[in-house]
């Protein structure tokens, strides 16, 4: 049990974390404008303008803090007491999941799905890809759909010279349609998976309580913003693959891969057997190099990083938070929940609720409810998120992504999603 000094430094360094990712596009203009490029000081504050590297910064500063107060061995302690499992599954998920044999599988289903819908090629793709991958989530976990799902679009959209209004747009409109569509089982969306044990939540009580709500906000804020931008998603031109044709990759290959991605699902609570399947596909595409393209081990390492500082700084945050979610009603916790999950991982939210004895039945499905439906907000508010913007921002000015763009871009499919999840 953390002091209650430590327990206020860790609150205190949360809220700089949070307010440093706000700053990052301005921290890497300022390390272009003041310090020579491949200076030690330029290679800080670029580091320090990187979003998956900030709460993994504060929380190595929380760490430092916790030894000074109590001791080197106290903080070795703390951090053995924390679960660092869902950073490696996600690593895990997000490298496979973004290897050649999946994407060219989910890249061909998509356009053969996408070529029945009644619109130009370029706007029948966004709605494919945008409806269909968040709902896929729901089985290959959200990380893995996330993944997927910015690959295709960074290699079929983000790469042609699309407006910067219709970039923001579609990584709000990803983001939140990623955080509602895992909510169809309660293995694949995070914050699901930290309440579903404990409140008794089976699959069967997800489909009926949230998939089709999902459905229905996951199709409408599609079919908003590809109305919205009709003329210009129908100038988009979409290639069947960017491989080369007579290089394809074998059946028997991708249908490896599927059950590796299936096994690393099965066993996300097992970190032995995620690290055995990780080597054993490690291994495999070092074999068959020749289907296989860069691995995103840096990416995925950048997100981990990322996570596990949120589950570091997470635990400080228990003594404020559990207090406003006793006293609060349940239109208020879904309101609150909402609002919340912008600035903390709806993941870290719905595991303090799952602290809560007494909670009503309506209560739990608010708390949830609003969780989910703000985890599009900002790169913090879902634990896939991260993976995404890691994905996309090669693609935003300065490679950066602006937090109080995608706030705005994110704020109308946030409120369809609570409109739809409140009333229905």
């Amino acid at each position: 049990m953390l002091s209650y000094s430590l327990q206020t430094a860790g609150t205190a360094l949360f809220f700089l974390a949070v307010v440093h990712i706000f700053i990052t596009p301005w921290l890497k203009k300022y390390s272009e404008k003041q310090f020579e490029t491949n200076s030690f000081l330029s290679m800080l504050w670029h580091l320090l303008s990187e979003i998956e590297l900030v709460f993994g910064f504060w929380a190595i500063v929380f760490i430092g803090c916790i030894g000074a107060n109590d001791g080197f061995m106290t903080s070795i302690n703390y951090l053995s007491s924390r679960s660092f499992n869902e950073p490696l599954f996600v690593l895990i998920i997000m490298v496979i999941s973004a290897t050649r044999p999946m994407l060219e599988t989910v890249l061909n289903a998509v356009l053969w799905i996408s070529r029945s819908v009644p619109l130009p090629n370029g706007a029948a793709f966004y709605c494919t890809a945008l409806s269909l991958l968040p709902i896929l989530g729901s089985w290959i976990t959200e990380p893995a759909a996330m993944t997927i799902a910015a690959l295709l679009l960074s290699q079929q959209l983000f790469q042609q010279n699309i407006s910067i209004k219709l970039k923001y747009a579609t990584l709000g409109i990803l983001f939140v349609n990623i955080s509602i569509g895992g909510t169809f089982t309660t293995f694949a969306a995070p914050p699901i998976v930290m309440i579903a044990q404990k409140w008794q939540w089976d699959t069967s009580f997800m489909m009926a309580t949230f998939a089709w709500k999902a459905t229905i906000a996951i199709i409408l804020n599609t079919l908003i913003t590809t109305t919205f931008f009709y003329k210009e998603l129908c100038t988009i031109k979409i290639i069947d693959t960017q491989y080369n044709k007579t290089d394809k990759v074998p059946i028997a290959l991708v249908l490896v891969h599927i059950l590796l991605l299936a096994a690393v699902v099965l066993f996300a609570h097992q970190p032995v057997w995620l690290v055995v399947i990780f080597t054993i596909f490690l291994v495999l595409t070092y074999i068959y190099a020749k289907y296989q393209q860069r691995l995103m081990i840096r990416e995925g390492l950048f997100v981990a990083f990322f996570l596990a500082g949120l589950i570091i700084l997470g635990e400080p945050q228990r003594h404020w938070l559990q207090p406003i979610l006793n006293s609060s009603h349940d239109n208020q916790l879904f309101l609150g929940a909402i609002v919340l999950t912008a600035f903390i991982d709806n993941a870290a939210l719905t595991y303090l609720a799952s602290l809560i004895d007494g909670l009503s039945n309506t209560a739990q499905y608010a708390l949830v409810a609003g969780a989910v439906t703000g985890g599009g907000l900002t790169v913090i508010a879902n634990a896939p998120n991260p993976a995404g913007a890691a994905i996309l921002k090669q693609h935003f000015y300065n490679h950066t992504i602006d937090p109080f763009k995608l706030l705005i871009a994110a704020l109308i499919p946030t409120v369809i999603t609570a409109i739809t999840f409140y009333y229905l």
